[in-house]
Parts: structure tokens; sequence; C-alpha cells
């Protein structure tokens, strides 16, 4: 039997639909969006940081470093998306069917720490930009930022197209500041063409070309690439699948190349206000925001900076919290209220935030900023290198996986980030250990920390090679395993409504049910399709999710009518809350058999009680049925 699961980002899955008989510009443009969210990673206010810090104390010389990184990210997010399309599956779900639950854990903790250490840098950079222009205190800025949870809520119900048009008007408004910026810094042309030859001055130079790449190639955005591609319906023949692979990578190089130019644009602009002027020490975004005034004599300049960055935090933001929620959906298969999920990957962001303005002071912000891009740099590998296995693989990717050039150069690609955190984490311990005055728990706690991670990675590198066929477990029990006994006891009820959400609830509920009407009462097994389309367009639903709840529900009516039950069968469309009240109303049944699936008080305000809300609408007897 096919394997039921949760589509990645439920609520807009599927949403916009590419109208075959229409011009080429018109699916192009139908196509246009998820990259630009993307984008947004890329030019968040951690760059910002290693940027400003890479231009005031090495000039021009690592803008090679932002080419390369940009290459690399173009390379990547193409690969995500190639993902996402071929087999709708974000990265988290993908992984989650590849390694064992343990290294599942492991793999989601690590996600979250590096979205942790984005949303710190987004939080704040938005909030140093609100201090920037209206001065508000930081704590008050990080603190506002939570505002950015509503705000999503209310463009994903306007629809993802809106909300991609919200991103873009942002993505317009930062690179115009930068533009207009760049004309009032005039740099030196040829410094900036000799930029692009690689070098590395020294140890700094390579910290802060990690951390270029770390804010560069950002590994919770091949989890939002992979999920945001899955918002296009489009045809899922051959010719389809080619087409959304080739208009999306056209979407990508366009965004990724808007946000090198905005990237170039602040290390050029450091470059041109500060190192020219002998400011080599600059690393502040508060500081840079000061000196960019007097240094290109405008006010003008430092306004722009700051909106610009207001703009690169708010924007960064959103996309950062869909991404946690793609990351916890995916490795935990966790399906909590959409509200619950965002406010508690938004608060996973705003408490490291407020935690560090607090105890370290506004004076640090800088080099937490830095520190968070190097922190991301150091999880990219157990990103990329799952990513790259589950492209690679012929049988899954189904005539679509990458080429033997396009293998090598990503397998390149992971070699040079790995050797470069690896080198990073070795210097830093190498420092700690001779500088420490008790190296003893350096020893005890850090260095087994890396090997652990060392080993973690080489773990993901070989399971996929060893274990290519792989079975994915099948989340639905066994039709066979439904009926689990068959009662004589006394007919009570000959019109019964069961209730069917494809958990292991319905092996109790089902059997609950048989108890209570033998073989001569009439069975009616209902089940509700609870995705964005079912409840928009209803029975003309014909979504992914719709045609496997449908044929669900003929095995399950199948098995029982082989076994000598009377069974008829209900799919509907909307909230269960509702629905499952609609249908039991409109039909004569004498008694509901419902799943409660063992909530208790905290479950259910995650999760919603169905069943408080079913039993007040319908008038029939209603046996609730748990499943411990």
């Amino acid at each position: 039997m096919t394997r039921k699961t949760t589509n990645s980002l439920e609520e807009v899955h599927e949403s916009v639909a590419i109208v075959q008989n229409t011009s080429i510009w018109k699916k192009i443009l139908a196509f246009f969006g998820p990259a630009y969210m993307v984008s947004v990673g890329y030019m968040d206010p951690g760059n910002w940081a290693t940027d400003i810090a890479g231009g005031s104390q090495f000039g021009y010389k690592l803008i090679w470093v932002l080419l390369m990184s940009n290459i690399m990210a173009l390379l990547l997010q193409s690969l995500s998306a190639r993902l996402g399309i071929v087999r709708q599956r974000d990265l988290a779900q993908a992984s989650r069917d590849t390694y064992s639950r343990p290294v599942n854990m492991v793999l989601y903790l690590l996600a979250e720490i590096a979205i942790a250490a984005c949303d710190l840098a987004e939080v704040l950079g938005m909030a140093i930009g609100l201090q920037l222009l209206f001065d508000i205190p930081l704590l008050w800025g990080v603190s506002i930022t939570m505002l950015d949870t509503f705000l999503l809520l209310f463009l994903l119900n306007k629809g993802i197209r809106k909300m991609e048009a919200f991103i873009i008007a942002l993505i317009a408004i930062i690179g115009l500041s930068f533009l207009i910026e760049m004309f009032l810094a005039k740099p030196d042309v040829t410094e900036i063409a000799r930029g692009l030859i690689p070098s590395i001055p020294d140890s700094t130079a390579l910290y802060i070309a990690i951390g270029i790449i770390g804010a560069t190639v950002m590994p919770h955005n091949l989890y939002l690439h992979s999920s945001l591609v899955q918002t296009r319906k489009f045809d899922r023949s051959k010719k389809g699948i080619k087409q959304a692979i080739r208009y999306n990578f056209l979407d990508s190089f366009l965004a990724l190349n808007m946000a090198f130019f905005v990237n170039a644009a602040i290390l050029i602009l450091a470059a041109a206000a500060f190192y020219k002027n002998g400011m080599h020490e600059v690393a502040e975004i508060q500081d840079a925001h000061r000196l960019l005034e007097p240094l290109l004599g405008t006010h003008w300049a430092s306004i722009l900076f700051a909106v610009a960055l207001i703009a690169a935090g708010q924007s960064s933001t959103i996309t950062g919290t869909l991404a946690g929620q793609i990351v916890m959906e995916g490795y935990l298969n966790l399906r909590i209220q959409p509200w619950v999920r965002r406010i508690i990957t938004r608060l996973i962001a705003i408490v490291p935030a407020l935690v560090a303005i607090i105890y370290f002071g506004e004076a640090a912000t800088g080099k937490l900023l830095l520190l968070s891009q190097v922190i991301l740099s150091l999880q990219l590998g157990f990103a990329i290198i799952p990513l790259i296995h589950f492209v690679s693989d012929k049988t899954k990717m189904q005539g679509f996986a990458i080429g033997k050039w396009t293998k090598i150069a990503s397998w390149l690609i992971a070699l040079i980030i790995v050797t470069l955190n690896a080198k990073l984490v070795f210097d830093e311990i190498e420092t700690w250990v001779t500088t420490s005055e008790n190296p003893i728990y350096i020893w005890l706690f850090v260095v087994p920390i890396a090997i652990f991670a060392a080993f973690l990675l080489l773990y993901i590198i070989i399971k996929p090679f060893v274990e290519k066929n792989r079975t994915i477990p099948n989340l639905v029990p066994h039709i066979n395993e439904i009926v689990v006994s068959e009662s004589n006891e006394p007919i009570v009820y000959s019109k019964i409504a069961i209730a069917l959400d494809f958990s292991k609830t319905d092996q109790k509920s089902i059997a609950s049910a048989l108890q209570l009407g033998g073989k001569t009462a009439h069975y009616t097994i209902i089940h509700v399709v609870e995705t964005v389309g079912a409840m928009v367009h209803g029975n003309e639903t014909h979504d992914y999710e719709t045609t496997s709840d449908h044929y669900y529900l003929e095995e399950y009516q199948k098995a029982l009518e082989a076994r000598g039950y009377q069974v008829s069968s209900i799919l509907d469309f909307g909230s269960p809350k509702k629905s499952i009240a609609k249908v039991v109303n409109e039909n004569d049944f004498d008694i509901l058999v419902l799943g409660a699936h063992g909530h208790n008080w905290f479950k259910d305000l995650l999760l919603g009680t169905t069943v408080d809300a079913v039993r007040h609408k319908i008038t029939i007897p209603l046996l609730v049925v748990k499943d411990h």
C-alpha cells in the first residue's frame, strides 16, 4: 500500500495551479516566487555583519568569496528545488524516510540550532534597524519581532502568491537602497575587479570567509526551497516535471544573483567608506550606520542603510519561521495547529536573542551576528550531504537524478565546506586548549562533541551508499490488522458511523464498532480530507491527498466486506470538526464511533479537540475510543 503522509506546508501545498494552455511568459511568471523567498536568507542581517567585517578589514579582497558562495548557492538550491519537484518531499521528510529515528533526531536538533542561529541574526538585525531609525531599545525591538508570527499567518491566509509579492517588494526596497548607496560611495572599479581573484590574507580573513559562506549558503534555505516549489500544481508528466525544473532554475538564477548584488554592494560599500579611510575595525552594523553619513556626505546614506536593514530583517524572519515549521513537521512528522507551530519557531529565535542582549549587552551584537553565521556554516555539511544523496538516487528520482558532472561539482562543494569547517573547528579547539587555564574541560566536553559530529557526518555520507534499497515504512496500519475481533455480543445498534483518520487509532475504532453491531448492522466509514484544496474546492478537489485517502477508504471497505460486514463509505472535505458532525446529522445513524488519539489537555491545546467540537454538534450517542 502507498504510504500516507503529510504534505510539506500543507496549508499552501499545490495551491498555485500552472495553466498549460498559455504563453511561455505566463508559465514562467507562474513558477517565479519560491526562489525570491529563499533569496532573502542570502541578504539577511547576518550577511551584513560578515560583509561589513570583510569589507572594512580587507577592502575588496573577499569579493571572490561572495561570488564563489553565490555559485555554490545556485547549484545547491537547484538541487533542493529538484528534490521537491520530482519526489514531492522536502529535505527534512526525505531525511526521515532515509535515516533511523535517533539519527533524524540529531539532524533535527542540528537544523533547529542552525535556524535559531539564523533567526538570531535576523531578529537582532531588525531590532538594530528599528533602533537606528526610531531610537527603540534593542530589547523592545526584539520583542516587536514576535508580531512577525501574526503577519505570517495573515499573509499565508491570503495565499502563497500574496506572501511572495510582499517578500519581493521588500527585496526591491533593499536593492534600491543599496543601488543609491553605491552611487554615493563611488567605489574603485579596478579594485573590485581585483577582488575577484582568490586570496586569503590571514587566519582572520579565513574566519570571515567561512562566515560569508555560512551567511550565503544557508542550511535552512535548502529545507525551505524543497518545500516552497511544492506550492505549484503542474502537469506531473515527464515533460511537465522537466519544465518545472527548468523554470525553477531560472527563478533561482535571477533571485540569487539579486542577492549577490546586495551582498557585494554591502562589502563594496564597507570597503569604499571604511577600508579606504583607514577604519579597519568597523564590524558593528551600528558603527557602519553612524559613520556612513559623515563619510558619504549625506544623511540619506544612513537612513537608506537602516530602511534596508529593517526590510532585510523583516523578510528573512518570515522565511526563517516557515523553514522552522518545515523542519519540525518533516523530521518529527508532527502535526500541530499552524499558529502554535509558528509561535514555537518564533520563540526558538527570540529567546536566544533576548538572553544574548540581556547577558552580553547591546555592544556584543556584532560579534553575535558573526558567530551566528559561522554556526550556520558548521551545520551546512549535515544538510548538503543528505541532499546530494537524495537527488543522486536514480530509483527515487524517477529518471531525474542529477548527472555525473553535477554530482562531481556538488560533492566538490561539500568537500570544500566540510574541509574549511574542519580546519576552523581544529584551530578553535587548539586555541582554547593552549590559552585555557583548565583545558581538561575542553578535553572532556568540546573534543568529544567534535568527534561525535565527525562520526555522524561520516555516517550520513556512507549509509545511503550501503542501504540504497531500504524500504520506506508504511505509516498506515495494514488492512488485515484493522479487524481485531468479531464479537457475538447482543446487537444494540444497527446503523453505525465510524470516523477514521488513517492512524493506529482506526484499529480500535473499527473493533469497538464491530462489537456494538455484529454482522447484521450496517457500518459507514467516514474520512475528512483536510488539505487547503479540499477546504476551497470541496468534492471537486483532485490533489494527491484526496486520491490517496479515497484509495485507503475503499481498501478498508473491501477488507470489512470480505469478512461479511455491510459497509459503505463517505469521503468529505474541510475541517473534521465541522465535516464529521455535518455527515452524521445528514444521515440516519444510531451511534458515532470516534478516535480520541489519547490526547491530554496539553496535546488538545496543540492539536485541537475534534472530539469536543463534534460532541456538541450531533444528537446521537458518541463512543470515544482512545488509542491506549
